[in-house]
């Protein structure tokens, strides 16, 4: 087993594909905390939000409790960064801006209507896989997830039960993939990168991983939602006999509108042949 690649195992079932929702316990310290690329994660958050930070940050009037709380959870020397200022800005976009400018993942802020719908209200993605923060602000998940084939079908309630019984300050974890002809982590739609398609060789594909974290903030309700790239070279996944084995099963079984949503339905037979 190839130790660069065997913690994918568990993203790739050796079965048919279908969406999971599968949750394992964390702790905001290690979702949050600093790694080894601290300096040149900060440095590529900060080129983008310099260039237009309203591409990449967002937040509404009601936002503004849970950025405080959020701030407090996170306010400390092992997760901020040390130019995080002593005190932040009061508006909500721009506090959204110096929290994003300093944290290694990306964050959305999720805060409960009267009805119980968890609705986007605030936060900062300057590394989105091709969706843009600006179209889901204010909007609850279904929408947000509503260009996922099947998702609402399949796991629209159990989300929103669980998000409703996870307990203040309890933090959960999950991961999600796609494939991309890019490794650079900032894929915002209106960068235009190439696409997947029938010419991709095997060099040109990557893995994308999605590390998430949903932790129930206790004075709002709201939830806190962080976001961790980590790319993998497909070319790695042909050392690992078993984890190519699943990968291309997931591939093979998917739906065409899944492809279609994941950016590989026109790329997909080269890439089952390329794991041939």
């Amino acid at each position: 087993m190839n130790p660069a690649t065997s913690s994918l195992l568990d993203l790739f079932p050796d079965a048919a594909f279908r969406h999971r929702m599968r949750f394992q316990p964390g702790t905001v310290a290690a979702f949050f905390g600093r790694t080894p690329n601290h300096d040149a994660l900060l440095a590529e958050r900060r080129r983008w939000l310099d260039a237009d930070a309203s591409a990449y940050v967002g937040a509404l009037p009601e936002g503004a409790a849970l950025l405080d709380e959020a701030l407090a959870l996170l306010r400390s020397p092992e997760i901020l960064d040390a130019d995080f200022p002593a005190h932040p800005p009061a508006e909500p976009c721009e506090k959204a801006e110096a929290l994003g400018r300093c944290l290694e993942p990306d964050f959305m802020l999720l805060r409960p209507d009267e009805s119980g719908t968890f609705r986007l209200v605030a936060g900062c993605v300057c590394f989105p896989s091709s969706w843009s923060l600006a179209e889901k602000m204010g909007h609850p998940l279904e929408f947000i997830h509503g260009v996922v084939p099947e998702l609402n079908a399949q796991l629209a309630r159990p989300i929103h039960m669980f998000l409703a019984k996870l307990a203040p300050g309890e933090a959960s974890l999950r991961s999600n993939w796609g494939l991309s002809r890019s490794p650079e982590l900032n894929q915002h739609p209106s960068r235009r990168l190439r696409r997947l398609d029938a010419t991709v060789e095997m060099d040109e594909v990557w893995l994308r991983v999605e590390h998430q974290i949903l932790v129930r903030l206790p004075q709002t309700g709201g939830i806190l939602f962080g976001i961790r790239l980590a790319n993998y070279p497909l070319s790695e996944l042909q050392h690992d006999a078993e984890l190519k084995h699943r990968f291309r099963l997931a591939l093979e079984t998917m739906s065409e509108a899944m492809a279609d949503y994941k950016s590989i339905a026109i790329a997909r037979a080269k890439l089952v042949a390329l794991l041939g």
